[in-house]
């Protein structure tokens, strides 16, 4: 992990504190940048991991943490869905300049960008190329270093289950933020982003509000979810849940999620342990993945072909109630980053682009047949 050796929290409360840090010998580049957004407003724009439930959650929780402790009071916030697609993930234009504020990405891979103040992470595959990684390593390395002043700060630990409770955790124990009030939020990101449902039923039936929610955040259109984010840092699920834009969703969602159990008990097929699917002719923006498996309860391991309106996907995952013991299992992430891809290492996924039907079929018939070989 690395974090910024400035004290953010000045930032926070009145201009006459900017004065007090312009005395403390930072450089002359970080005063201006404090005076200017002090004079004309500042923004913070987050970015984090679209159509999924931690990557909503954590961009909630982030808010919350800069605006109470990382300098944030004031300041306006704007939300930007990243997601996994074949070419580039970034585009520098979307990014706040640095004298307008600050930019955070959240449950999604790592960017370079000298914009990017706050990032952080929890996936295996967070670093696209080496030179990535090396960059994170040597930010990481001068934030740590003696009488270095860095302001933000960039958080890496693939062993949390959440992004969400990787943000609270540093929030709480670098800058005293108070997580009680996310309590529910942080267990419940965790328990979707973990797969650590007590069984496909509860999975697949959806009685609980957050599963509910988690369908609506991962099918619902443009738009909806940075309208989501801001509710969720001042309610629980359940109030959430019952705003008419949401309940609006819901509905029809519901009836989608039910043609889709017929849909996957039509298309999936087992062998070896290892359940296949191809709903390439229905453009599809998203499904509950554990559908298979509460389908199929004896498989261990899941590959699914689909398409959306920006990419064909092969979604390659570990059922979470399999009896394998955890050091026979595949890392999924390990497969899915040979073919350009990335994940966890229980679940992982790789995206071509609409056309690239075929290279897609081919690379979930590769993988699906070294799954079936473990057996």
């Amino acid at each position: 992990m690395g974090a910024g050796a400035i004290n953010p929290r000045s930032f926070a409360s009145l201009p006459i504190r900017v004065e007090s840090e312009l005395r403390r010998g930072l450089s002359i580049e970080l005063r201006r940048t404090i005076e200017l957004r002090w004079r004309f407003g500042v923004e913070c724009r987050v970015f984090y991991h679209d159509h999924c439930f931690d990557g909503a959650c954590s961009a909630s929780v982030f808010t919350r943490l800069h605006r109470e402790c990382l300098g944030g009071a004031g300041w306006a916030y704007s939300y930007g869905g990243l997601m996994h697609r074949a070419g580039l993930l970034f585009d520098e234009a979307a990014f706040v300049p640095i004298e307008g504020g600050e930019n955070a990405i959240v449950d999604f891979k790592y960017s370079a960008s000298p914009r990017v103040t706050w990032w952080f992470d929890h996936h295996q595959s967070a670093f696209l190329t080496p030179e990535d990684q090396r960059d994170f390593l040597a930010w990481q390395a001068q934030a740590n270093g003696a009488g270095v002043n860095v302001h933000g700060g960039k958080f890496y630990d693939p062993a949390y289950v959440s992004c969400t409770s990787l943000i609270a955790d540093v929030g709480r124990e670098r800058f005293g933020f108070n997580t009680e009030p996310f309590a529910e939020l942080i267990r419940w990101a965790d328990i979707v982003d973990g797969a650590k449902y007590e069984s496909a039923q509860a999975a697949v039936e959806m009685a609980a509000p957050a599963m509910k929610l988690t369908m609506v955040i991962e099918s619902s259109g443009d738009g909806f979810v940075p309208r989501v984010i801001p509710l969720l840092t001042e309610m629980s699920l359940d109030e959430v849940l019952g705003q008419p834009f949401v309940q609006a969703e819901l509905g029809p969602l519901m009836e989608r999620h039910m043609s889709g159990i017929e849909l996957l008990r039509e298309r999936t097929t087992l062998d070896r342990g290892v359940i296949t699917f191809d709903i390439t002719d229905r453009l599809t923006e998203g499904y509950n993945k554990f559908i298979p498996y509460y389908l199929h309860p004896e498989a261990t391991y899941n590959v699914g072909l689909s398409r959306s309106s920006f990419r064909t996907k092969v979604a390659v995952g570990t059922n979470p109630w399999t009896k394998v013991p955890v050091e026979q299992l595949a890392n999924v992430a390990a497969i899915c980053e040979r073919y350009g891809g990335g994940g966890h290492a229980r679940v992982g996924a790789v995206s071509y682009p609409p056309e690239r039907e075929d290279a897609a079929r081919r690379a979930a018939v590769e993988i699906a047949a070294e799954l079936r070989a473990r057996y």
